[in-house]
């Protein structure tokens, strides 16, 4: 029925039992285009979706629109409803309420819940005509570190609460937990959370939130392939989207709201933003976000059970399917863990064995230590911990049984904290139970780029091998940590965790106590290397002064099959007799 045969008050009660009716004249109102067939899908999510809900919906879908459509047609339903909407920072909130203020002077599907002049209308809070008074407004708006406690709310709406400013390192991100937290506390029973976002990380909030029992929605801007579907959205994938998929292969890859966003406009903005920006913001696929920004991979490790003692001579890396380890990940997004290809039947004793102590045990930190082999070119990560207790004889003891035990040649000490007091407590130690040196080694770079720089070259030359035993004790040592801080003490949690900003990690001794004892032997690699290629320099000059003066008779024709020196060892001994080829030019 056309609108113009209708009356107000048959429109206002048709919207009120339909959210998608609702906001099709809120977009009448605003001069917009009839809402897309995806903005009427997140609508009616909106409407009927669980109590716990999560909305992930292309960028410029339409979220904010939608969302103050929501809170004035819950308020249209019910003027006593009390509403929270959190947004990532307080002049986001602040345009959330003008908005609404707006709307209230001036839609007639609304106009009548203007509040009088003896209620609250401020940018922070205020009431609806008709709200019984109350200590809690009608709305409330705040950022998402504002004060919330309080406050007393059947609905809570956080609108793009995660942006890369709230999610730019471990420490900002833990806030943001924790602000959130305090939404069980704001919510009156049986009230609704609904969260509205993409996501900025892949360590986002939305993805521990669906851990703890949210239900996922996702919107994207593309038909997913058919893998990724498999791989990644999953039952999380929108109804409609994944009917439409399921009836025609072929929308793979096609835009799924052309009216929107077709494809030149969805190729425009991968090129303006790049591929991962791309990835996450109209795709939202959080698996391959942070592909750059989180360089260190679960893939490249080689993985098998080691021998504390001997290294096989060859070791070959493969990451394809049949490799996969079923061992717990603590990785990103398919990020497995996987056994080598081959192993050479060949076992060497390493060349050498040290261990690297990271003693900045203090507070909630650990005393982080590592013990890694070298054979052949290849490190062999032994041993991996974190011990809390700081510079107690407890932990001082153990480390030097655990240097015994591996047959540690080296001890490697992070000197730039306790002037050097930790290295003179562990040497009493070591004297007694496994005499072993102690070398201090002081670092001034950023500590995210020396593991960073360090680790990357090891881990894309597939060359760090890890015991399957130093997996399982790493989730092992840290059971008895709080649940929700226990990952951040574990070893592969950090290794994938870790960028190059600035405290990107809360907690980095296990994994810095790895990157110094790796360290240690890439230096010494070099080192060897640098000799090596001199040495090398040196017998090729050697064999074109043999050239130049003709010793050994080469001819000149050999100069051209000669690409290396071997190659020219070979012409060298197979010229024995010939003619000096300074006599033929």
């Amino acid at each position: 029925m056309p609108r113009a045969s209708k009356s107000t008050e048959q429109i206002i009660k048709e919207a009120a039992a339909s959210f998608p009716v609702f906001a099709t004249y809120l977009w009448d109102y605003l001069k917009l285009p009839s809402p897309t067939p995806v903005q009427y899908q997140v609508a009616d999510y909106l409407q009927n979706g669980p109590n716990r809900r999560i909305i992930m919906a292309y960028r410029g879908c339409g979220k904010s629109f939608l969302t103050a459509g929501y809170v004035l047609w819950r308020l249209r339903r019910d003027p006593n409803c009390k509403v929270l909407v959190i947004s990532a920072a307080q002049d986001r909130a602040d345009a959330f309420s003008v908005f609404c203020h707006d709307l209230l002077r001036n839609w007639f599907m609304v106009k009548d819940l203007f509040p009088s002049d003896t209620q609250r209308f401020s940018k922070v809070a205020f009431d609806v005509y008709g709200a019984k008074p109350d200590q809690s407004p009608s709305v409330r708006s705040s950022g998402i570190f504002g004060q919330i406690t309080g406050s007393r709310a059947d609905l809570i709406v956080a609108d793009d609460v995660e942006t890369p400013q709230s999610c730019e390192t471990q420490l900002i991100r833990d806030k943001l937990r924790e602000s959130i937290k305090e939404f069980d506390s704001v919510i009156k029973p049986g009230g609704e959370i609904v969260f509205l976002g993409t996501p900025h990380t892949q360590d986002s909030v939305y993805a521990k939130l669906e851990a703890s029992g949210y239900e996922v929605r996702i919107w994207p801007a593309l038909y997913p392939t058919n893998k990724k579907f498999k791989d990644y959205y999953g039952d999380r994938l929108a109804p409609k989207i994944k009917a439409d998929l399921e009836a025609d292969k072929t929308l793979a890859g096609h835009p799924v709201d052309p009216k929107r966003f077709d494809w030149e406009e969805l190729e425009a903005r991968q090129l303006s933003i790049g591929r991962s920006t791309f990835n996450l913001q109209f795709l939202l696929d959080i698996s391959l976000s942070d592909e750059e920004k989180f360089p260190l991979k679960l893939r490249d490790l080689c993985v098998f059970r080691l021998n504390r003692e001997q290294g096989p001579n060859k070791v070959i890396w493969l990451a394809n399917g049949d490799k996969a380890l079923d061992l717990p990940s603590v990785g990103l997004h398919g990020d497995l863990f996987y056994k080598p290809a081959q192993i050479g039947d060949e076992f060497l004793e390493y060349t050498g064995v040290v261990m690297a102590v990271d003693p900045s045990g203090r507070g909630s930190d650990e005393l982080g230590y590592s013990v890694v082999a070298y054979l052949n070119g290849n490190l062999f990560l032994l041993a991996s911990g974190g011990l809390r207790g700081g510079y107690s004889e407890p932990n001082l003891k153990k480390l030097a049984l655990i240097a015994k035990e591996y047959k540690v040649k080296q001890i490697i000490v992070e000197s730039n904290l306790g002037l050097g007091m930790f290295s003179e407590l562990l040497k009493r130690y070591l004297g007694t139970i496994y005499p072993c040196s102690v070398e201090e080694v002081r670092h001034t770079k950023q500590k995210e780029l020396r593991i960073i720089d360090t680790l990357e070259p090891v881990l894309n030359q597939h060359r760090l091998m890890v015991d399957t035993n130093v997996i399982l004790q790493d989730l092992a040592t840290t059971e008895s940590y709080p649940s929700e801080t226990r990952s951040q003490y574990q070893l592969f949690f950090q290794l994938t965790r870790i960028t190059k900003e600035k405290n990107s990690l809360r907690h980095d001794d296990r994994l810095d106590a790895l990157a110094m004892a790796v360290q240690y032997f890439t230096e010494s690699m070099a080192q060897t290397e640098q000799k090596a290629i001199a040495a090398r320099e040196a017998e090729q000059w050697e064999l074109e002064r043999k050239f130049i003066q003709g010793d050994g008779g080469l001819r000149v024709d050999a100069l051209g099959y000669a690409s290396s020196v071997e190659d020219l060892q070979k012409a060298l001994t197979a010229s024995v007799g010939g003619a000096n080829w300074l006599d033929e030019l």
